[in-house]
């Protein structure tokens, strides 16, 4: 999962659609926050279905640092 929630959307060679999209972290976070959310949840599902994503929460960085911090709960109890 972090390993996922860390890649680049592109640069993985014959899997351009797996990873993050960064160009939304350039976006307002108010609109930019509900993008990444769905970006997280698309990964999670497409690439590791073995866990349930439970929760996503962005957090807009200090002006500073800049980006975003990636929250995501999982429950990865087999069932």
């Amino acid at each position: 999962m972090q390993n996922l929630l860390k890649t680049t959307r592109g640069e993985v060679p014959y899997e351009r659609i797996k990873g993050i999209d960064r160009s939304l972290i350039d976006q307002p976070s108010e609109t930019a926050a509900s993008e990444l959310a769905a970006e997280v949840e698309f990964v999670v599902e497409t690439y590791e279905p073995r866990v349930k994503l439970t929760d996503v929460e962005l957090v807009a960085l200090a002006a500073e640092v800049g980006g975003f911090e990636i929250n995501a709960s999982i429950d990865n109890t087999n069932t």
